[in-house]
């Protein structure tokens, strides 16, 4: 059953991706405008910005600390004056550090937190008043938060980086029961692990590792089905979500068997 209208025809779109200069959200931004999109990729690192509008004629690069509520405010308003609006909105910005209670960080801790789920706070300041209008004039919109399966429950090493991503399901699923309603589109991304920059600082054994772009043809697959909830590679997230579902003792006792902690 869709829980969202199905995103199939981007041609012509105006698709935002915050987090666009690596990794899962720069496959994105790339999927998206081989079909059509009108892509705008934010991020921190104007260059590799650049970059990706030399190489994708069309797009536009408009570069944003996510930091700063007034800085996103007024990269929303530079889109919606040159674009009209904001067809999708991807946060995909991802920060990520090992970190075990043998090594906390209060500092880490917290910059977790300002990246991974303050800044789609800082986003919604702006961006849902836009979409509440769009929908009034009969627009539409999606949303559409990346998040983890290490959000999912407990996981070693995880420690400041499973909450702030467990945050961002919690805040994704009370979007939709408020928006879905309105005909906007809300979704939630849980990717197991993905070969970025982020992941290539685990000195572990990866179970079903998959590239970017592979990522990015499971979420596109997923907003054109109209999912809400879009988790790959399915042959290592479906197990995670079955640990969901485990009382504590039997779930730490598998965790600690599987991972060794």
């Amino acid at each position: 059953m869709s829980l969202n209208p199905r995103l199939r025809d981007w041609q012509g779109k105006t698709a935002w991706l915050i987090g666009a200069s690596t990794g899962i959200g720069a496959a994105v931004a790339n999927a998206l405008h081989q079909r059509g999109a009108r892509v705008i990729v934010s991020a921190r690192r104007a260059e590799r910005l650049k970059d990706f509008v030399r190489e994708h004629p069309g797009a536009t690069a408009l570069p944003l600390d996510i930091a700063s509520t007034a800085a996103i405010a007024e990269a929303q308003r530079q889109i919606v004056r040159s674009h009209g609006g904001i067809d999708f909105c991807l946060y995909c910005v991802g920060h990520y550090q090992p970190m075990q209670a043998e090594q906390f960080s209060l500092d880490e801790s917290l910059r977790h937190l300002e990246l991974n789920h303050v800044g789609a706070l800082r986003l919604l300041d702006s961006l849902l008043p836009q979409l509440r209008l769009q929908a009034q004039q009969g627009r539409g919109g999606h949303l559409s938060l990346v998040a983890s399966v290490a959000g999912f429950r407990g996981l070693p090493r995880s420690l400041a980086y499973g909450p702030s991503k467990a945050a961002l399901t919690h805040l994704a699923e009370v979007l939709y029961l408020d928006l879905a309603a309105l005909g906007l589109g809300v979704s939630v991304v849980q990717p197991g692990f993905v070969a970025t920059p982020l992941t290539a600082q685990n000195d572990f054994h990866m179970p079903a590792l998959i590239s970017p772009e592979q990522a990015a043809a499971a979420m596109l697959a997923g907003w054109a089905r109209g999912d809400f909830e879009i988790h790959f590679p399915k042959r290592f997230t479906a197990w995670l979500k079955l640990l969901r579902h485990l009382p504590y003792g039997l779930y730490f006792r598998v965790v600690r068997r599987i991972t060794g902690a």
